[in-house]
């Protein structure tokens, strides 16, 4: 199972994780990580976060990652849930969730998942500060948890 969902709706984890692994004995781990707005960004107080995207372009970068995810892990299943529109902080923004036989396997392809989801989906933060509105740049460290995995 591979599911793709970018939404203005909140998710429900627990649903979600429950899904990943309805009726599939074989699984023996589902992990899964889950990204929130933080109320405070570069030092600066966040009101409100705004995401963006290039629809269907988004949904296609986000099934290749998924796609290389299941080439390098024998996964059973992964999800990504990506929210966009208006957000504040605590809202919940992603959800990233894998199934496999085994932890280990489980793990690593979750933080792949995300890793690549950094910098390779096409998705587009603005924060509303008390200075003002400004877009979130892209962070060197992204760019480096993504090129542990050995691929550019």
């Amino acid at each position: 199972m591979k599911r793709v969902q970018v939404q203005t709706e909140d998710f429900d984890l627990t649903a979600e994780l429950a899904a990943l692994r309805a009726g599939d004995a074989r699984v023996g781990a589902v992990v899964s990580f889950v990204g929130t707005v933080r109320d405070m960004n570069e030092g600066a107080s966040v009101a409100t976060m705004e995401l963006e995207h290039y629809p269907g372009m988004t949904e296609k970068a986000l099934e290749a990652i998924l796609d290389e995810a299941h080439q390098r892990w024998q996964l059973y299943g992964a999800s990504v849930i990506h929210r966009v529109g208006p957000l504040r902080p605590m809202d919940q923004i992603v959800l990233v969730a894998v199934s496999s036989a085994h932890r280990g396997e489980a793990f690593q392809a979750c933080e792949f998942i995300i890793d690549y989801l950094k910098t390779d989906a096409p998705f587009w933060k603005k924060e509303q500060t008390p200075a003002g509105a400004r877009w979130v740049d892209a962070r060197l460290s992204d760019d480096s948890a993504k090129a542990k995995w050995g691929t550019a």
